[in-house]
């Protein structure tokens, strides 16, 4: 169910900030901004900082995969904005919008490497289940990934679980192709801050 406060509940330099975003980028400003500036001392500037630093901070995991991370983790739960807006976020990072389809296809038979290919596995079983074992993580380890990329996935796993479900719970608005572009080019530049 959609509240109508996040089309109208913001403080006069918000709705300036939503105004120039729709004039520069002629698109929607979409609902996942809306939360964060909705009450931004409530969750919006963790969010914010939380997301920022899973997904631009410093790691062995690419931008690219990492987007391509969340993008996974949104399709596992059905979230058609997070999908698409991390997709397109994915295809830009990599410039390969084959590689970022194939994954979101079948990523056991996708052109991936291997330490990649067993951390999706993980994040899905995760995502899916709630939970993942010792075997999982060794699993994901003997694989090539190293502990701090085990670390660094999950945290991507853990923003964009929160992030689907507030999406679903508040029924975001799926973009035009135009509108998920023109987010992946913003996020691509500023991050998530």
């Amino acid at each position: 169910m959609r509240p109508e406060i996040l089309n109208s509940g913001y403080r006069p330099a918000t709705r300036l900030l939503f105004a120039m975003i729709r004039l520069f980028t002629r698109q929607p400003v979409p609902d996942a901004a809306k939360l964060v500036f909705y009450r931004p001392e409530f969750y919006g500037n963790a969010a914010k900082e939380f997301t920022h630093e899973a997904m631009r901070g410093p790691s062995a995991w690419s931008v690219a995969d990492r987007e391509l991370m969340a993008a996974y983790v949104s399709k596992v739960n059905r979230t058609a904005f997070c999908v698409g807006a991390h997709t397109a976020t994915a295809n830009r990072a990599s410039g390969n919008p084959t590689r970022v389809a194939a994954v979101l296809t079948d990523p056991e038979s996708a052109p991936i490497e291997e330490p990649l290919r067993a951390t999706l596995r993980m994040l899905g079983k995760l995502t899916r289940s709630g939970e993942v074992s010792a075997a999982d993580m060794r699993e994901v380890l003997t694989a090539g990934a190293t502990r701090q990329q085990v670390e660094d996935a999950l945290a991507v796993c853990a923003a964009f679980n929160i992030t689907d479900r507030l999406a679903d719970a508040f029924g975001f608005a799926v973009l035009s192709p135009e509108g998920f572009d023109a987010g992946a080019k913003y996020l691509l530049k500023r991050g998530y801050r």
